[in-house]
Parts: structure tokens; C-alpha cells; sequence
């Protein structure tokens, strides 16, 4: 008897179970505006399963009621399910590209699920088909702002990096050269810390070459200036001759709308015997999930004229932040000099002049939740001998980082 009860009950749910289903349909098909209220009531009451029950059974009736199909979205990014909620967000944008407040929502879901490189080329990506959109510029202006004031050393348009958490990394690099030099190795110790007015990275680097050991020390800045201005300041100290005993830097950095950056910077570097001067610039943007940037430099050292330099920097970012994979091509001297000799005398200025071109493939990700960070360099670079011009020797170089938030 006690097993025809059970039979009994699971049939009357079943039942009304399915008649509850069938009246949701009957009411989707006869009144979906209707139905579409009733969602929304139970979802600003906190009952979004049963909101999500009838959103969807008019979605099966209408499938192009891209209001209730936003609105579902909305139910997902409200609960934290940003993945379930991009599914329905992509598929209302790509049928639909002038809604604005779509647009928004779906922005918001990347920005709430961590991913502001994505939600910053969603952007972009809007403001293709909208042409103009107050909100959405507002939004691209505040995170290409957030993107790039964490910037890496020397190259202040690059980083795109999340979290605010205080960071230690370790680096190490090495150099391999065809002809004339042996390798030489690198490495570097660094912390990163926010403050209110911008963030901060002491830095000391190693450098074994010529059979010699040298130690620089060096502090960068990053303030704050506005929602539209930051700046980059640099300045090093080393007692080595591997290193210029002095060297520093300013750059100043707008956010343009449309998500993209330019500066002004200059660079010195006092080498003891001598003293340069280097005037930079760059341009840089943001592409869905790619970035872009160029940078030149002009070189004055010893009463030389100019010596002309330039570096071109691609990244595709994957999935998130910190995980990306870039390439760069360089012609020219690299403001990071590789200070190379003649006999026994050091000569660093004139890199700024000779001839190279230099290709980099780099990667990085991150684990352990983002607390773990990886990056790995790998490149080749073509350059013009010191001491017979016309003469190239060919360098083979790679490094890798490692990162921890604390």
C-alpha cells in the first residue's frame, strides 16, 4: 500500500508539474507581454529560477523577443553565472546592434566576471555599430584608465595586468651572440605596490657580462594624474660600468576616446664619459581582444646626430588579464642597452646608433586563482658589429618571470 502511495504522489507531481509548464506555454503564447511582467516581478522578488522558467518558455514560442532574451541575461549576471549570461548577451548583439542598453549590460557582465580587456573590445565593438554612446565612452575611457596604470618598466603603454594586490617578481634572461661576445645573463628582483596617487616598483637588476658582475638599482613611478592623464617616472643609480651610473625617465600618457593612448617622454642616460638623451612618444589602442602599439625614438649622445629607432608591440589577450601572447619587432637600439665593448672599455651610447632589428614572441599566464603569474620571452635579434660597420652578428636571447601576489 505504501508503494501505491508513493506511486500516487510522484504522479500528482508529475502532473502538476507539467500543467504548470503548460499553462507557463499557453500563457507565453497568448500573452507574452503578459508573461514577460510576470518574470520580471518574480526576478526583482528574488525568485529568478521561476523567473528563468517563464522567460524561457516565451523564448521557445518567440525566440526573437530579444527584450526577454536580455532580460534572462540580466538574471545570469545578477547571480554571477557571467558565462551562461555572454550566451545570451552575444546572441541578442549580433542580432541586434543598436540597443545601447544591451550593449551596456553585456559590457558590465565582462567588467563583473574580471574580464576588462574583453569588456573593453566589447565595447569598442559597439560603439562600431552605435557610432556615439555617452555610457559606453564613459566606461571605455574608466578602464582603459584602469588597464593602463599598471604599466611595465620602460615600456609604460604595455601592461594590462588586473588586481591591485602587492606583487614580488623574479626575472632572469640570457643572451647567446653567434660571433665577437659570449652570452650574457640578466636578472632582476622587483616589487610592485598601489598607493592612492598611483603605483610603485623598486627594482634591482644583475647583470653578468665580460666576466664582470654589475647591480642597478632603480624606482619606477606610475601617478595618477586624472581620469584622462598619468604619468611615468624613472630613475636608476648603478656603481657598475655594466650599467649607466644614471638614468631616468618622464613620459606623460592621455586616454583618447575609442580606447586608445598616446604620450610624450623623454629618457637620459648619464654613461660617465658621456651623457644621452633619447625623445620617445606612442600610440597605442585597444581592438576587442587585441592591443596595438608604436613607439619611436630619437637619440642624441656625444655631439652624434640623431640615431632612429622603433618598436612595434602586438598582443592578443586569452581569456583574461594576465594571460596573453604578444610579438614585437624593433629596428634600431633598445633603450634597455645591452652595453657591448671594445677591448676593455665599455660603450653603451654607441648602440644608439648602429644598425639591428630584433623579433620577440612572448607568453603569459597565470594560476592559483591569479596569485601566480608566468611569463616567458623568447626572441632573435640581427645586429651591427662594433668595430667593423657593415658586420652583423646574429643574438639569440629568452627569459622567463615569475610573479606572486601577497
Amino acid at each position: 500500500m505504501m508503494r501505491k502511495g508513493y506511486a500516487l504522489s510522484l504522479m500528482l507531481f508529475l502532473y502538476l508539474w507539467s500543467w504548470t509548464l503548460s499553462a507557463q506555454s499557453i500563457s507565453a503564447v497568448s500573452d507574452p507581454d503578459g508573461a514577460f511582467a510576470l518574470a520580471r516581478d518574480l526576478a526583482f522578488a528574488g525568485k529568478s529560477p521561476q523567473a528563468r522558467d517563464t522567460l524561457e518558455a516565451i523564448l521557445r514560442h518567440y525566440p526573437d523577443y530579444h527584450d526577454v532574451r536580455a532580460f534572462l541575461a540580466n538574471t545570469y549576471r545578477w547571480e554571477g553565472a557571467h558565462e551562461e549570461a555572454r550566451k545570451h548577451y552575444n546572441r541578442v548583439t549580433s542580432r541586434v546592434r543598436d540597443r545601447e542598453d544591451i550593449w551596456v549590460d553585456a559590457v558590465q557582465n565582462e567588467l563583473e566576471a574580471g574580464n576588462p580587456s574583453l569588456a573593453l573590445g566589447l565595447a569598442n565593438k559597439a560603439l562600431g555599430y552605435l557610432g556615439h554612446s555617452d555610457a559606453l565612452e564613459r566606461i571605455g575611457v574608466q578602464v582603459t584608465a584602469d588597464l593602463q596604470s599598471q604599466q611595465d618598466k620602460g615600456q609604460p603603454t604595455e601592461r594590462r595586468e588586473s588586481g591591485k594586490d602587492p606583487m614580488i617578481s623574479v626575472s632572469n634572461a640570457l643572451e647567446a651572440f653567434d660571433r665577437y661576445y659570449d652570452a650574457m645573463y640578466y636578472g632582476s628582483l622587483e616589487y610592485q605596490q598601489h598607493h592612492a596617487l598611483g603605483k610603485a616598483l623598486p627594482r634591482i637588476n644583475y647583470s653578468h657580462r665580460f666576466g664582470r658582475n654589475g647591480v642597478q638599482y632603480e624606482l619606477d613611478l606610475y601617478p595618477r594624474i586624472s581620469k584622462a592623464f598619468y604619468a611615468y617616472a624613472n630613475y636608476g643609480f648603478s656603481d657598475s660600468d655594466l650599467f649607466p651610473r644614471h638614468r631616468g625617465g618622464l613620459e606623460l600618457f592621455a586616454n583618447l576616446p575609442r580606447a586608445m593612448e598616446a604620450s610624450l617622454g623623454v629618457r637620459y642616460m648619464d654613461f660617465r664619459e658621456s651623457q644621452a638623451s633619447l625623445y620617445t612618444a606612442s600610440f597605442g589602442f585597444y581592438r576587442g581582444n587585441y592591443y596595438v602599439s608604436f613607439r619611436p625614438f630619437l637619440a642624441f649622445a656625444s655631439g652624434r646626430g640623431p640615431g632612429v629607432s622603433g618598436s612595434v608591440l602586438a598582443r592578443k589577450y586569452l581569456g583574461d588579464a594576465d594571460q596573453y601572447l604578444g610579438v614585437s619587432l624593433a629596428y634600431g637600439f633598445s633603450p634597455e642597452l645591452r652595453q657591448l665593448g671594445n677591448g676593455t672599455t665599455l660603450i653603451a651610447e654607441t648602440l644608439l646608433f648602429l644598425e639591428a632589428q630584433q623579433f620577440w614572441v612572448e607568453y603569459q599566464f597565470s594560476g592559483g586563482g591569479g596569485q601566480h603569474r608566468y611569463r616567458a620571452r623568447l626572441g632573435i635579434s640581427r645586429q651591427e658589429y662594433v668595430l667593423e660597420p657593415g658586420a652583423f652578428m646574429w643574438i639569440l636571447g629568452g627569459g622567463l618571470t615569475y610573479s606572486l601576489k601577497i
